[in-house]
């Protein structure tokens, strides 16, 4: 299908605006092309190109002398939003909703905040904390050490996240904070299980996500994503263990 140069700009706007806020929300990376491909064929194109890393995303269409790449330089879990540029998708492929449309609907779930307060984010990290470590076969009287330690270090890397763009330094200050406090707690006779508040504490930071998705990401055949993936989350759980490490060592 020959497309003119407006209507091909247009389409590919929308299919690189809602890989990308996909991709920012935690999508796997084959459910980003896919979908990419999937709104260029409700859109009369047979032959999309897309070629997505957790990095960027270059995406081409058959018919039109048109290439274009994006950066993506945050990236996050909100599977919220992910879940809503499915949902236009799919209005797309049944044409319910015009291309103008969705690009405006993308583009206000783009500028959207956090679907969460922080005090919300911070309540439920807390909780979490505290009910792993009965996961763990953790006693009660853990329960609320737990708490208050998980909820400090979910704490800390929002607040260096926020000041210091690097992730695994966040992570490892934030554990540092996790087990100096699991510590003091112990000593001063509130918690009782020095491994096992520390261990619940530090689940709220775990990859679990990325983890999942460089799996996923290998099985479905994209290898470069799925290494890459694999290879955030090793050093993501390492700058964890690290800073429990040098805790438990100087202790």
């Amino acid at each position: 299908m020959k497309l003119s140069q407006e209507e091909a700009h247009q389409v590919m706007q929308v299919c690189l605006l809602a890989g990308k806020i996909m991709l920012m929300g935690g999508a796997e990376t084959y459910r980003v092309e896919d979908t990419m491909s999937r709104i260029a064929a409700a859109c009369g194109i047979s032959g999309s190109h897309s070629f997505v890393t957790p990095t960027a995303i270059i995406f081409s269409l058959d018919g039109a002398e048109l290439t274009k790449l994006i950066r993506i330089s945050n990236r996050s879990t909100d599977l919220r939003k992910v879940d809503q540029v499915n949902s236009i998708s799919r209005k797309i492929s049944n044409r319910t909703l015009t291309l103008r449309e969705a690009y405006d609907q993308l583009k206000k779930i783009e500028k959207e905040e956090e679907a969460y307060p922080l005090w919300l984010q911070l309540l439920a990290a807390s909780i979490a904390s505290g009910c792993f470590v009965i996961i763990f076969l953790g006693g009660w009287a853990d329960f609320l050490p737990a708490c208050i330690v998980g909820g400090l270090g979910f704490l800390s890397t929002l607040y260096v996240h926020h000041f210091v763009k690097v992730r695994f330094f966040a992570e490892f200050v934030a554990s540092l904070v996790i087990g100096i406090t699991a510590y003091g707690l112990v000593q001063v006779g509130i918690g009782r299980e020095l491994d096992k508040i520390i261990i619940g504490s530090v689940m709220p930071l775990v990859p679990g996500l990325a983890i999942t998705n460089a799996l996923r990401d290998l099985m479905a055949g994209h290898l470069f994503s799925g290494v890459s993936k694999g290879a955030e989350a090793f050093l993501t759980s390492f700058a964890i263990g690290a800073g429990i490490a040098i805790i438990l060592t100087i202790f």
